[in-house]
């Protein structure tokens, strides 16, 4: 069967695309090439979540040292929303700009274009807020009281108005995938156009590479899979997240003798982002009753670039893997049971030479080079940040621990196809279209110049239904 489009992969962006071509009659294969997962609780289980890391897509990567690490990312239908802490907040209109002084990229669109696009997936994934929860209200309290910097606003969340009536999912939402379904995700998008005849959804299907019209090497003409099947269609669309997108794009235009022809090409997995982000558990000699948590965000009028929001329920459960294995569990239970945890990110900016480079030159395995010192003013201000935080709260009585997250914590990658109305230094253009291509998109985070100060899920889903939207748009004027 020939498709009038092919999308590579399930997550935010795919989803989304995935859902607004086929209710508007397209023929839409989606290609995901890990499983859907299972609904029998193990999705839900610390100790296969996060001790056994069952579910996570731990293939082997360099880091631009030459040495061995494992991104994070995740084989599922859906992808990374199945797992995310479902905070969906807008970039504001200010991170549409640019800003040279914290090496941040201006969008090739305004706010005001993606602003529909942001209330779509609102309603789809029927976005809302909760009520802060007593402990977090005393600590915003205590924050601004040492500090009138502080601005504390309701969090956006895609959880379900039911979620406090189960505890188990109320209690293992970030980074665990719902069961009931209490979580919205890629598959709100997908449930809502699974049944119609247009869209295929195949599972267990890793696209391997892109394969070139016969005539035309600057038109796509379908795909492979690593079991050898192919896949021909009018369009095809990236979305298999900013780590593995560049790679299936460079490794086609190299294959095609399209090096010297692109001006795009030098700029294909550059400008590699993940936020810098610290995780901080602090302790006090209370213990801290709220169950969601993740309710509130705190922002600084001096840190313009950073954020705080609240790590999801803490108890020994989840604490053990993070301390001593001599600790017994009734000493891990107490301490976790006084735990408030807390997330805090800086957007770290672009820097062309934090990048993605697909396996060549001998290698057997791709590289991932980033360093952090390429971007200074981000690393100054996420110093800062955690500094300021951990006095405030250790003056308040908490005292705990910070871990930065490493470069396998690639939960909010994006930047690696950056999107740009030049083609000199950047990927794809303001229709998310690969300049110099005739009909490849890409819908996922890898397009996003800029990554905020929040998490950049609500944004994925907003600019894969504007790409996708456009893309109808202008295939019906032909």
């Amino acid at each position: 069967m020939f498709y009038d489009a092919i999308i590579i992969g399930s997550g935010a962006g795919g989803s989304a695309a995935a859902y607004q071509l086929t209710q508007m009659g397209k023929r839409v294969l989606l290609l995901e090439q890990g499983q859907v997962l299972p609904r029998d609780g193990s999705t839900l289980n610390v100790d296969k979540v996060v001790r056994q890391k069952l579910f996570i897509d731990d293939s082997p990567w360099l880091d631009g040292q030459g040495n061995m690490i494992a991104p994070q990312e995740r084989s599922n239908l859906g992808g990374k929303t199945k797992w995310y802490g479902a905070a969906l907040a807008r970039f504001s209109e200010k991170e549409f700009g640019e800003d040279q002084a914290h090496q941040c990229l201006p969008w090739p669109i305004s706010y005001s274009e993606l602003e529909p696009f942001y209330e779509a997936a609102e309603r789809i994934l029927d976005v809302r807020t909760f009520a802060i929860e007593l402990d977090f209200q005393r600590i915003v309290d205590g924050l601004q009281k040492r500090d009138d910097q502080w601005r504390s606003h309701p969090l956006p969340m895609g959880l379900s108005q039911y979620i406090l009536n189960y505890h188990d999912e109320a209690t293992h939402f970030d980074a665990f995938a719902s069961v009931r379904g209490l979580k919205a995700d890629g598959e709100s998008f997908l449930n809502r156009v699974k049944d119609n005849a247009n869209l295929t959804i195949l599972t267990g299907k890793k696209v391997i590479n892109l394969i070139a019209d016969t005539d035309n090497p600057y038109k796509i003409a379908g795909v492979m899979c690593a079991d050898g099947s192919q896949y021909q269609s009018s369009v095809v669309l990236l979305a298999a997240g900013a780590l593995h997108s560049p790679r299936l794009l460079q490794r086609y235009v190299e294959d095609a003798g399209l090096v010297g022809k692109l001006s795009c090409y030098r700029q294909i997995g550059r400008n590699y982002k993940f936020h810098l982000l610290t995780a901080m558990l602090m302790m006090n000699a209370k213990p801290q009753t709220d169950v969601l948590r993740k309710t509130t965000v705190l922002l600084h009028d001096a840190l313009s670039h950073s954020s705080v929001q609240p790590l999801g329920w803490m108890d020994g459960t989840l604490l053990a893997p993070e301390l001593p294995s001599l600790v017994p569990k009734w000493l891990a239970n107490m301490i976790g049971k006084r735990v408030y945890g807390f997330f805090l990110q800086t957007e770290d900016g672009s820097h062309a030479d934090n990048r993605v480079i697909a396996a060549a030159n001998g290698k057997t395995l791709p590289t991932l080079d980033y360093d952090v010192h390429r971007l200074p003013a981000a690393l100054a201000e996420h110093r800062q940040l955690v500094g300021m935080l951990k006095r405030q709260l250790l003056s308040m009585g908490y005292l705990g621990l910070t871990k930065q997250i490493p470069l396998d914590g690639s939960a909010h990658a994006c930047g690696t196809l950056v999107a740009g109305n030049n083609p000199e230094n950047s990927v794809v253009d303001a229709n998310g279209k690969v300049h110099g291509l005739e009909n490849i998109y890409v819908v996922d985070g890898s397009a996003l110049p800029r990554s905020s100060r929040v998490n950049p899920a609500l944004t994925i889903y907003a600019w894969s239904l504007r790409v996708a939207s456009m893309l109808i748009t202008r295939n019906s004027k032909k």
